[in-house]
């Protein structure tokens, strides 16, 4: 193993998979990221086709390999992805149709039938109430209105954890990713045949669990053709993206915090014990012992690639032309706006909301245009409003009494210094940046401990994390935004009961 030094770690987030390569001191070696599609096929509904995982993760390999990386140095391969995913197999192991992602809302009935039938015993089991972002009212839909795909299933796996079955030919998935499902018991850690039940399965499909710096197999002669990554690479069973990147960024002690700026949005505190809460989630932390709890928004830098998308042709084909991303075109045009966007307010409600309303009819809106109203202002005001839901994601955690001692930035949104300082400045608390500091840098740090490189998950951190930018809040900024959320909240408690019932 001396000549083999690297560390590989493969993320799989909601929108697209990131590789990044470090050696045993944390320094990048290569890093590559490929978007994948969501399939947005009815409202409210998303899905992603599971074959496009691993094409994304092969594309991506073979961009760092094109840089001269040489592959032969890889010690350990480590997955993460994003959770509450099911990915159902039939006995050959195929998908029997896409996955039903986390952010998808189907099952808002379903969820109403088990929290009055079972919610208490839900509650009491799997430390979270049912909404349509867990597994189990996602499987209760499928039963109801897609019997013959149950019926079929011969195996459930999630996101990463069916990645890495095509690259070990092993079923695993370990104990926090099973937590996203509603169907695992979180004193016994094991699944609970009672709610397992309710999902309209049985445990015979679910699969073994480990730990996530356990081994989980070797990569095969025919991934390695795919990959690039030699066979016979031990390969580590990973864990959530949620629990890689906080775990990755440094958060390794009670009080420390994470403030995510990714797909979807977080703002989570470490603690020593757990702390369930209706209306946060609960997981138990990647260090053994500690846990996490997390207030989330369903959208948060999405809502950025979605404006691009949809608005932002010039800036796209300008990126092209001059070789840089078309998000960086884009902040240079919303800097221009000052802070409040000249009245315009963005509630980031594109796929209904988790943190603090739960609310799955809320849905996205620019409101407070006049005819001075410029597309700098709709960007600077869509920055902001993401900025502002996180800032609502908090109050949940300050009412909770949990201590933040130190907050960590992360997410690709944070690469925008623009967006950072945003977030600081409506959070009013200094923050730091770590590098790599990602979901997948936290992963290759799991791969660097399953084959014993570090001795435990906490050295790996303290070993390899650096902090590239530190933040402070303006005062004058701060004071002005703390005025402006108050005006963010006013107008969603007069939109949601506009929502209320609307199917758009």
């Amino acid at each position: 193993m001396a000549d083999r030094d690297l560390l590989l770690g493969v993320d799989f987030g909601s929108g697209g998979c990131k590789i990044t390569l470090i050696d045993v001191n944390g320094n990048l070696v290569g890093e590559a990221g490929e978007e994948y599609p969501t399939f947005y096929e009815h409202p409210g509904w998303a899905e992603q086709d599971p074959a496009d995982w691993f094409r994304a993760m092969c594309t991506a390999l073979a961009r760092v390999r094109s840089t001269g990386v040489d592959f032969n140095r890889i010690a350990a391969v480590a997955f993460d992805g994003s959770t509450h995913n099911a990915v159902l197999l039939d006995g050959a192991m195929k998908p029997l149709r896409r996955t039903i992602m986390w952010t998808d809302q189907r099952s808002v009935a379903e969820c109403a039938e088990l929290e009055r039938e079972s919610g208490e015993l839900i509650f009491a089991t799997a430390f979270q109430h049912p909404t349509p972002t867990w597994t189990l009212p996602q499987l209760r839909w499928l039963s109801k209105h897609e019997p013959e795909v149950l019926r079929r299933t011969r195996q459930l796996l999630f996101v990463k954890d069916y990645v890495r079955f095509q690259v070990t030919g092993r079923a695993l998935t370990d104990h926090i990713e099973a937590q996203g499902t509603l169907f695992y018991d979180m004193k016994r850690r094991c699944w609970s045949p009672e709610l397992v039940r309710l999902a309209g399965i049985t445990t015979e499909l679910l699969p073994e669990l480990c730990e996530p710096t356990d081994v989980a197999g070797e990569v095969t002669s025919t991934a390695s053709a795919a990959t690039g990554i030699p066979a016979g690479t031990p390969v580590i069973c990973g864990s959530s993206d949620s629990a890689a990147e906080d775990y990755g960024a440094g958060a390794i002690e009670p009080g420390d915090a994470i403030v995510k700026l990714a797909t979807a949005g977080n703002v989570n505190v470490m603690t020593a014990d757990a702390h369930p809460h209706p209306q946060t989630l609960t997981y138990s932390h990647i260090v053994p012992g500690m846990w996490y709890t997390v207030s989330a928004t369903n959208a948060a830098a999405v809502c950025q690639r979605w404006f691009r998308d949809q608005f932002c042709e010039t800036e796209k084909a300008e990126g092209i032309r001059l070789g840089i991303r078309s998000f960086e075109l884009m902040d240079k045009l919303a800097a221009t706006s000052p802070v409040g966007a000249n009245g315009v307010f963005f509630h980031p409600y594109l796929q209904g909301e988790r943190c603090p309303y739960w609310d799955p009819q809320l849905r996205g809106s620019f409101t407070g245009l006049g005819m001075h109203s410029t597309r700098a202002d709709f960007l600077r005001a869509l920055l902001e409003g993401v900025a502002f839901s996180l800032r609502d994601c908090r109050r949940l955690i300050d009412e909770l009494d949990l201590q933040m001692k130190r907050i960590f930035l992360i997410g690709g949104g944070a690469r925008s210094v623009l967006w950072s300082e945003i977030v600081c400045d409506v959070m009013n608390v200094p923050v730091a940046l770590p590098a790599p500091g990602d979901a997948s840098f936290g992963a290759a740090l799991l791969a660097g401990t399953g084959i014993g490189l570090f001795p435990d998950s906490r050295s790996a951190v303290r070993r390899c994390l650096r902090i590239t930018r530190r933040i402070e809040p303006d005062p004058v900024r701060s004071a002005r935004y703390d005025k402006l959320f108050q005006v963010y909240r006013n107008i969603h408690d007069a939109l949601a009961p506009v929502y209320e019932g609307i199917q758009s």
